[in-house]
Formats: C-alpha cells, structure tokens, sequence
C-alpha cells in the first residue's frame, strides 16, 4: 500500500515539524517501521505521516494540519484496537503515545493521566495510594481505547465501567479548539465521550474517579474441557446472584507452558478467572462453590496486589501476535448457547479464546440513556479471539474466530462491545449503540459536523 497520500508541499511538512515538540516521522524515516507497528501484527498500513505528540498544543497543530490538508486522519494511544484503527493507509496518524503525564489526588482519590498511558502506568500511580479504576485485563492496553468504549474489567462488578468512573476530558475537537467536558461544561459531549469512542475528537487528559482497592484474591481456575457444559450452566446461575465483590469472568482456552504444571500443558479448558474484594478466608467459601460443581484440573488462586492482576496475562500476550476477535453482549446462556459454545470450545492455536466477562453488578444500576453505552442490562460481554504469533495461522484464527461467532449469535444480543469489534460496517456499529445511536449522531454534528475524526467505530454525524 502506498504511503504518499495527498500532494502536500515539502515548505508544509517542514512548518509542521518546526510546529512540534514531539516528533514528526516520515516513510523515509528510519524510525517509521516501528512508529507504525501496533499490537495487532495482522495490521500492516502505511501512513504519510505520524505525528508523535509531546503536548497539547502538538496535538491542536496537528489536528488543524490534517484538517486544513484534507488527510484522512488517525489517532493512536496504546495501539490495542484490533481492526488497526490507529492507523491509516496513506495519511496521518495523531500518536499520543509519548504523552504519558499522570498525577494523583488521593484525598479526592482521582487521577488525571495523559493519553499515552497504558493501564499498567495507571495502576503503578495509583497502587502507592491503595486505590484503582476498573480498567482491562491486560496492563499493556492504552487508557484512551478501552475508556472511550465503556471499559470493563476485573472491578466493574463492584464499581461500574470505566465511563461510570470518568470525572472530566479535555478535548482537542475537529476545528482545532480544546474544550474541557464534564457533567457541568460541554456535557452533551462528555455524555458522549462515555462509550462513544473516538468519534468526537482527541482526549488530551482523563480524569477518573478512583475506589480503595490494594489487595485482591486473585488467579485461574481450571476444569477439563468434557466439564464445560456442566460448568456453564452451573455458573449462568451462580454469577448473576453472586456478591459484587466477587468477579469470575468464564473462559476456554489452551493451557500455557510455564508456570502451569508440565503434565496439563497443551490441554484444552474451560475455567474461571477471579478477583475477590474481599478477605481470603471469604474468597475460600465463594470458590468451593465452583469446585463442588467438577473437579478442577488446576488452581492457583491467592492474595496478591491488583496491578498484579492486571498484568498477569501480559506475557502471554505480548504485542506482535496476529488477532482476530469477535464480541456480542450475553443477557443468558441457553442451552442451545452452551451447546454451540462446546462445539467450537477446541481452540485452533495455543492463544485462542473465548471469554465471557461480567458487565452486570453496578453497571446495571446506571440507566441506559446516561451514558453512550447502550447495554445496562446485559449479564456479560463476549470476545471470541483468534490469536497467534504466526502469520501463517492469520486464516486459521479469523474463521475459526467467524464461525464460533457465527454459532453463538443468534443466542446473543445484535450488538457487541464495540471495541470488541473488527470492522464490521454500519450496522454493527448502529447495534452497538442501541436507543442511544441518533443522539450520538446529533453530538457528532455538533462537534464534528464535517466527520474529520471518521478512522474509528465511525458515527455518522446527523443530516
């Protein structure tokens, strides 16, 4: 794919990158392979520019830059989207990796952080005050994705989605101005930017409020694939009933090498992934419920800090594999759903999975209309994901990753999370958003009438 793009003249560039603090990356750059490398390996586009923001005003020159030079224009934080929408063939890429400030107020517990922070940089400020954002599962993920999508993870049970816990966001809009959203400034659009995604400009700073969480009781659980009907259905009973500090997000995957002992390496599971609030003597008693119920074939659950948690899947799934995923929001498992998911659960490479995360608890307790997230009274969230270091595999993992999908839709809502979510065209988006998809479009005429921010989850703006 060629990375020359619009004519622009050499006396603009050079403007542009005297303009910047940060650095501006060209393909004859030699650092330009790696600028445009993101997590997903199966994406391969090539931008004309990249544009490393260091400040916020890098940020306004180069949103007016692609504006008034007609380039279609990307915006990057971690680099985790799956369909590669950090990216974009051809024009330029707004990257906020290198804008990685974080402060800590622990006695109104809240943190503003910058874009380029992952959630690992957040969890690290934050722990040394004995407080957390529910935030992902894996610490490498970039803060700016997951929140302006809902964002939910091992806290939402207790503490809602990540959105529910966004106090304010500055934002760089279309036209070149920063404006500050909140509940009481711009809040049409800060109802917008919960859940809404990338559609309305680029976040220049996240304010979050934070809950006291240090020490979790944490780890898998694992059971013989032959025990996933059994178990599913035992634990479509027992999550929604159970105490919101407990969270257990269902799985089926292949089983690791180290640390998981020799003798279970390769085999084929279904199991449980817990994070306990609570005591260690509490978790005990909440686990032997999912023991009773089979045998596992392996445990290994204990107290340990949560940005230990939140990293534990990172080695597994470092950047640099090929992804494919799929998602749908779950209100119940059938027993029709359960069927289909056994007969796709042998999973076709050793990082393929299924994962069913809880969304219900204190999600639940904020009204559909609140928020852009369309979905309060779904039980779960589903990812499908094809994963594999070799690119040889790539179309192994997305049809295998297709037609689970395929099976366990009709069993499923229309819509899925949306950054669970390839590119998949309007519909899903529109599904995506339920009820709450034709004020999205009125916000996005608002603040970006002409569609500039279109390279996302897009929202067409209304008229």
């Amino acid at each position: 794919m060629s990375s020359t793009g619009p004519d622009i003249d050499e006396p603009a560039i050079e403007q542009l990158q005297d303009g910047l603090r940060g650095q501006l990356i060209l393909p004859e750059n030699p650092e330009y392979d790696d600028a445009r490398a993101i997590y997903n390996a199966m994406i391969d586009k090539h931008p004309r520019l990249i544009a490393q923001c260091a400040t916020v005003a890098d940020v306004i020159a180069a949103v007016n830059f692609g504006r008034e030079h007609d380039l279609a224009t990307a915006v990057r934080g971690g680099g985790h989207n799956g369909p590669g929408l950090a990216l974009v063939d051809s024009g330029l890429v707004i990257d906020l990796s290198e804008m990685t400030g974080i402060r800590v107020d622990p006695s109104a517990k809240t943190v503003r952080a910058e874009p380029g922070c992952t959630w690992g940089d957040v969890d690290h400020a934050t722990h040394a005050f004995g407080l957390a954002t529910p935030s992902g599962i894996i610490s490498t993920t970039g803060i700016g994705g997951l929140t302006l999508g809902g964002g939910h993870g091992y806290l939402t049970r207790k503490h809602g989605l990540t959105i529910d816990n966004l106090v304010s966001a500055d934002v760089v809009l279309a036209d070149g101005r920063l404006v500050h959203a909140s509940e009481n400034e711009h809040p049409d659009l800060f109802w917008a930017l919960r859940g809404g995604g990338g559609n309305f400009g680029v976040v220049t700073s996240f304010e979050y409020q934070l809950h006291p969480v240090e020490t979790v009781v944490a780890g898998p659980l694992l059971w013989p694939l032959s025990e996933l009907e059994s178990t599913m259905r035992w634990y479509r009973e027992w999550l929604p009933q159970a105490p919101e500090d407990v969270y257990a997000f269902y799985l089926v995957a292949e089983v690791p090498g180290e640390p998981f002992p020799e003798e279970i390496h390769g085999e084929n599971v279904c199991g449980l992934m817990w994070c306990y609030l609570g005591s260690e003597d509490e978790a005990e008693t909440v686990i032997q419920s999912a023991r009773d119920v089979a045998e596992p074939l392996f445990e290994h659950i204990g107290a340990m800090p949560y940005p230990a948690l939140q990293s534990l899947f990172d080695d597994l799934y470092p950047p640099g594999d090929q992804w494919y995923w799929k998602g749908d929001f779950v209100y119940e498992l059938t027993d029709d759903a359960i069927n289909e998911h056994r007969r796709f659960a042998d999973v076709p490479t050793a990082k393929s999975t299924m994962h069913l995360y809880p969304v219900d608890g204190a999600v639940s307790r904020v009204d559909a209309d609140e928020t852009a997230w369309g979905y309060r009274d779904a039980t779960w969230s589903m990812v499908i994901a094809g994963v594999d270091p070799d690119p040889t595999n790539a179309e192994a993992i997305s049809e295998w990753a297709k037609d689970y999908w395929r099976a366990v839709h009709p069993h499923a809502a229309d819509g899925s999370y949306v950054n669970f979510m390839m590119e998949e065209g309007k519909s899903r988006v529109q599904a995506a958003y339920r009820d709450n998809y034709e004020r999205l479009q009125q916000v996005k005429a608002k603040y970006d009438p002409d569609n500039f921010f279109h390279i996302n989850q897009n929202i067409e703006p209304a008229g």
